[in-house]
């Protein structure tokens, strides 16, 4: 195996860089960069509260209290770009974990457990306060309380109860009806055990939780989500594609990870600034956009380069992931009598909208047929239980709607049996025999 700490010689293995054209892209990973280094002079010299949750967790009660957290999956991203993975892999498995361990879920357990902080990214994360995640799979509960444990930590479990109501036009209806949508009595279930994490954070840390500083957050993050919501339509539906989702993603996502801040807003706004200039040039992302793609799973992290590959070879763009669509759909919260519950909508269906049917299904070929898709391409992590229990029914949906689907068999963070050029090349055959793709 290549050195892991070589990470040029692994990417030239296993993963490309992607292009960059947005002035935002650049200010969004800076901003993280900033924030990394600002939490680790918060936590480790100046011993504040951390956390580490999962992304369908309540980021907003953290927000509230001032307590800086990094989500799981942000962290296993960001291990996974800079190629590191596969050690990890290697590590877990010499430590008895089975190969078959969610990659997605445990690669940020997995450096924890290696304890080498000359090899992690930013020397490792620092010790936090709780880890907090909701058991929205099998794996879930083992392997936060295995990193807890290593970390010397607490972990806060949150339910994922069963969902009887459901409601496939969630996506049309939740901003507004999401006390039928979500259904009530999950989403009480939830508030109670918000209030429980409340009052085990407020006693940790001596910090206070002020239901008034929610209600104002979640104005601002409606202001947030809409501006994104403005960039998505323009992004994803305009012909050609101004940009693509290599630089929908981080646009998306970082400000995702401090919602309602003043910084996310504001990268909100000039995100959907260069949007609309582009929109408004008549600015593309290939010189000849031919087929329109569309990518379904969390993003191939180790390698997002894949997603510039076709665009000089077939004219196919991705102008499609969950990410930047999802903003509008899913975080806006109107009716705010009682911030708490509507955290709450927002939060108890997180996952299963994206992965489980009819919620997913429903929603991409809505999306599909919005942003006039020539074909998706759904990733398939083998080991990863929750993101592929509703692609078959996504996949079955799409074809019905006449859209081919590839079925990709890779995972988002492990690139230890990726190749780039052979997947390139398994993609551009598809689109050839499926697509009205230009033909050798």
């Amino acid at each position: 195996m290549t050195n892991p700490s070589d990470t040029t010689d692994i990417t030239r293995q296993t993963g490309e860089r992607s292009s960059k054209r947005l002035n935002s892209t650049a200010l969004a990973t800076r901003f993280q960069r900033e924030f990394v280094k600002e939490l680790q002079e918060r936590v480790v010299e100046k011993g504040e509260p951390f956390a580490i949750v999962q992304a369908d967790t309540p980021h907003e009660i953290f927000h509230v209290m001032d307590i800086p957290m990094v989500t799981n999956q942000w962290w296993a991203a960001y291990i996974s770009a800079k190629q590191l993975s596969p050690y990890y892999f290697e590590v877990m498995e010499r430590g008895g974990f089975p190969a078959s361990s969610c990659r997605y879920c445990s690669l940020g357990l997995a450096c924890t457990l290696d304890n080498d902080p000359e090899k992690a990214p930013w020397g490792g994360l620092p010790r936090p306060t709780v880890l907090v995640a909701r058991l929205t799979c099998d794996c879930i509960q083992r392997v936060f309380s295995l990193w807890a444990e290593a970390l010397g930590s607490r972990f806060y479990p949150l339910e994922a109860p069963g969902w009887e109501h459901k409601d496939g036009q969630w996506f049309t209806k939740g901003k507004l009806e999401w006390d039928e949508v979500y259904t009530a009595q999950r989403i009480d279930l939830l508030v109670e055990e918000m209030k429980g994490l409340i009052r085990f954070l407020e006693a940790e840390t001596g910090r206070t939780f002020d239901n008034g500083k929610l209600l104002a957050l979640m104005h601002r993050i409606n202001a947030q989500e809409e501006l994104m919501e403005e960039a998505a339509q323009l992004a994803t539906r305009t012909i050609p594609c101004p940009v693509g989702i290599a630089e929908q993603m981080p646009n998306a996502m970082i400000p995702q990870w401090h919602r309602g801040a003043d910084w996310a807003v504001e990268h909100a706004r000039l995100f959907r600034d260069e949007v609309k200039a582009r929109v408004e040039a008549g600015a593309s992302v290939a010189k000849t956009e031919k087929i329109r793609l569309m990518w379904i799973g969390a993003g191939l992290w180790h390698d997002p380069g894949f997603y510039d590959a076709l665009e000089e070879r077939l004219g196919a763009v991705f102008v499609w992931s969950m990410y930047l669509p999802f903003t509008g759909a899913k975080y806006i919260r109107y009716n705010l009598d009682d911030p708490l519950r509507a955290l709450a909508s927002r939060i108890c269906g997180m996952n299963e909208v994206l992965h489980l049917p009819p919620w997913m299904n429903d929603w991409m070929v809505s999306e599909a047929k919005a942003c006039s898709i020539d074909a998706a391409v759904i990733l398939q992590p083998t080991t990863n239980r929750l993101s592929v229990s509703g692609a078959k029914f996504t996949k079955l949906a799409l074809e019905k709607a006449g859209i081919p689907v590839y079925e990709m068999p890779a995972d988002m963070v492990d690139a230890t049996e990726w190749s780039h050029e052979r997947m390139v090349d398994d993609v551009a055959r598809f689109l050839k025999e499926r697509t009205s793709a230009p033909r050798d």
